[in-house]
């Protein structure tokens, strides 16, 4: 899963004379909470959110006017409150890696920036969560089977061949090492599965199941039971 599969594409960006009152109001008319700040070349300067807007210009407790403010904000350009070190990453990165970066940096948003050092899109948190619920096929029809393997060589090539002998493809899987609970994994399964004929599969094979959920043609998702 790749960063240039979930960035938004040719972002919306400003260069550093346009005013903050510009600013907002692009912010406000596409509903974006930040704006990429690129010279001549389209390569990236700098970085305008909101927030930097409100603490440059303390617009919660101004005792300026109506007027005065929004005459400081037309007069002011974005290059006197820009973040100018701004943390980016490349398109061809992983979404884990983005993920990676914006915790360790405490943001959320990366701008997605090419070799010539161009801007070429941009991704946030939100975007992040998406490739998250995509990775473990959320919404989408079919199975999902959580239970308990042993982290041990060819124990998930075991659990594979089980799916196969029952005709099920897997389509989606992901698999968490928890320190008290050890090792669990989340398949999502789809084809003509038996719920219940997989389900004692698994369990005569001497696998923890404690949860399965099914996403119908319909949309509707049903729980079931695991003992």
């Amino acid at each position: 899963m790749y960063v240039k599969d979930f960035m938004t594409k040719n972002p919306v960006v400003i260069t550093k004379d346009t005013s903050i009152r510009k600013a907002l109001d692009l912010m406000a008319h596409h509903d974006f909470h930040r704006l990429p700040v690129v010279d001549e070349n389209g390569k990236l300067i700098g970085l305008v959110t909101g927030g930097l807007v409100d603490e440059s210009t303390g617009v919660k407790s101004t005792s300026l006017s109506v007027y005065e403010l929004n005459y400081l904000l037309q007069k002011t350009p974005v290059s006197d409150i820009m973040i100018t070190d701004v943390v980016t990453i490349d398109p061809d990165a992983f979404v884990a890696d983005a993920a990676k970066k914006m915790i360790d940096h405490k943001i959320n948003v990366l701008p997605i920036i090419e070799a010539d050092g161009k801007i070429t899109g941009i991704i946030t948190e939100k975007d992040i969560f998406q490739a998250f619920v995509e990775l473990l096929g959320y919404g989408t029809q079919g199975t999902r089977f959580v239970f308990h393997m042993e982290d041990k060589p060819g124990e998930f090539a075991k659990v594979c061949a089980l799916f196969a002998q029952e005709n099920a493809n897997l389509e989606n899987l992901a698999i968490y090492h928890n320190a008290e609970r050890g090792t669990e994994v989340v398949v999502k399964a789809t084809g003509e599965v038996s719920v219940e004929k997989m389900r004692q599969v698994l369990v005569d094979a001497g696998y923890e199941i404690t949860d399965i959920f099914q996403n119908k043609k319909d949309g509707t998702t049903e729980h079931f039971k695991v003992k």
